[in-house]
């Protein structure tokens, strides 16, 4: 029996601009088919690190946050279910893809508003800098090459459409969803929704769909095969298996660099310790057939 899987897509699987993701999701779409081939169910989330950065150079730097996200999982999703669709039927595979402009509830309250870390957009002089603070916007200087405009990273809380995304994937149809992290958005009063300055880092997201649609696997995808400890180092060790709690040991040892390895290991300790029977897999693009079939690749579960 085929399994629902949850695909995070790091940027590798995008390339870094337009003619790069255009020719990136062709292979890209090679690996998620192979799945689908299987008899998985599969719900594609992707990051926008790149992409966002581009649309927020082309605009006007006070244009919110949360629109040039929505702008990025339109055109992403765009180049992505095309290249699956056609993918597809090149393998004689009559399923429909579609593209949910995904909302990913924050927290008002999340410490991250408080201290926003995320560079967004291209540099800007002090009086620049300046004119974007006047207008609530924060921004600071940067290694000595000018300042920019940073916002929150706080953890994503739940899926908008939710209700949406899982009907669809039970009609059998493959979904993208969650595109650069969700927008994020904050409830306001009766039932309005509003965009937040911040960016949600695509993997929390990943785990927070996964477990909201109950899938059974959730897959990060990034730039090598397993995870290990020691990285860069004489004495280096990839992982196989990891339980959460020896995972979380060496996360407490500092074993995985912030902002790279440490966020895809958390989220996929969120989310082998969400339910029994879950399992989590970090590995290759190209190597998540073989991992989901226990080949290769690092596997956290209970």
């Amino acid at each position: 029996m085929g399994k629902r899987i949850v695909i995070a897509l790091g940027g590798n699987a995008l390339g870094n601009n337009l003619p790069e993701q255009m020719e990136a999701v062709k292979t890209t779409a090679k690996a998620i088919v192979d799945l689908i081939e299987e008899g998985h169910e599969v719900i594609v989330a992707h990051g926008n690190g790149p992409q966002v950065g581009m649309i927020k150079n082309s605009m006007d730097k006070s244009i919110p946050m949360s629109v040039c996200v929505a702008m990025s999982q339109a055109y992403i999703g765009y180049d992505l279910q095309n290249a699956l669709r056609e993918e597809m039927l090149s393998r004689g595979l009559n399923k429909s893809v579609t593209t949910i402009l995904t909302q990913v509830e924050v927290d008002a309250a999340d410490p991250a508003f408080q201290k926003p870390t995320k560079p967004i957009g291209s540099f800007m002089s002090k009086e620049e800098a300046e004119a974007l603070e006047a207008k609530g916007y924060t921004c600071v200087e940067d290694s000595g090459r000018g300042y920019r405009q940073v916002v929150a990273s706080p953890r994503p809380q739940g899926i908008v459409e939710l209700n949406t995304i899982k009907t669809l994937v039970e009609a059998g149809q493959v979904v993208i969803a969650c595109g650069g992290g969700g927008i994020p958005v904050v409830k306001t009063e009766g039932h309005h929704l509003k965009g937040a300055a911040a960016v949600i880092d695509k993997d929390f997201a990943s785990c927070v769909l996964a477990q909201q649609l109950d899938a059974d696997c959730l897959i990060i995808l990034t730039a090598v095969e397993k995870v290990a400890i020691h990285f860069g180092k004489p004495d280096v060790e990839w992982l196989a298996d990891l339980t959460p709690a020896k995972a979380q040991e060496y996360i407490a040892a500092g074993e995985f660099a912030p902002g790279s390895m440490l966020p895809k290991v958390q989220a996929a300790v969120m989310f082998a310790e969400s339910k029994e029977g879950r399992t989590a897999l970090i590995t290759l693009l190209e190597k998540a057939k073989d991992g989901v079939a226990g080949k290769t690749g690092t596997a956290i579960h209970q």
